[in-house]
């Protein structure tokens, strides 16, 4: 009895594991989001965290579209790049770190999204190729400092890959000839859309919030 008494014990411990790693997400605190209502975001040049170069510039030229989308009033990427290089700050980590308060007082804007790219490029390995990108952000009250909103998402080029067989020698020649083409038609650029959108997108879960230019504005129901 001793033993079928601990055996059902652990099965329990074991079940209640089990339904807490599949537990639904926690839902975002948006408060703080409602309570300062956002209408002008102004878009930091992306930190980025890749060996690639051009992730940086990559996400900020895809980062603006569905902010506008979702109704919110986005800073010309154009005009703030050249404000920050007349203010001597060209580098996203030296940009980045300008106070919040200051970035209110030179561009006029209520919020900031402060982006960090985790991955962008092309990896390889035996039998896959395939263009990843990988990214995080942050929207920020520039009148207070408060983080409004957070979120991350990914993005790659073998989401909708099915083998289709061939053995592995025919793997191994789709894969080195799927990484020669993502690398000479810049497949991680298109993959940093797909990213983009599925990071700052309204309506979905966790996401951001409709900004006062969208029909939608006010009646968020997924989050």
């Amino acid at each position: 009895m001793k033993t079928h008494a601990l055996w059902t014990r652990l099965a329990l411990v074991g079940l209640v594991s089990l339904m807490a790693g599949c537990a639904a997400p926690r839902k975002m605190d948006y408060s703080a989001f409602r309570q300062a209502k956002p209408a002008a975001i102004l878009v930091l040049p992306p930190l980025n965290e890749s060996p690639d170069v051009n992730a940086s510039f990559s996400m900020l030229a895809q980062a603006t579209y569905p902010l506008a989308e979702a109704g919110y009033y986005v800073m010309p990427v154009s005009l703030v790049a050249e404000t920050f290089r007349q203010n001597g700050l060209s580098n996203p980590p030296d940009i980045h770190a300008v106070a919040p308060a200051k970035l209110k007082e030179i561009f006029g804007a209520d919020s900031a999204l402060y982006i960090k790219v985790t991955r962008y490029g092309t990896t390889y390995t035996v039998l896959s190729s395939a263009a990843v990108v990988s990214a995080e952000a942050q929207l920020v009250d520039l009148s207070t400092g408060t983080q409004l909103w957070s979120g991350k998402a990914s993005a790659s080029s073998d989401e909708s890959n099915n083998n289709q067989g061939g053995g592995i020698a025919g793997l191994l020649v789709a894969a080195i000839v799927k990484q020669v083409l993502n690398n000479m038609t810049d497949a991680s650029h298109t993959v940093a859309g797909v990213t983009s959108a599925r990071l700052l997108s309204a309506g979905t879960p966790n996401g951001i919030l409709y900004g006062p230019r969208s029909p939608k504005y006010g009646q968020d129901t997924l989050n």
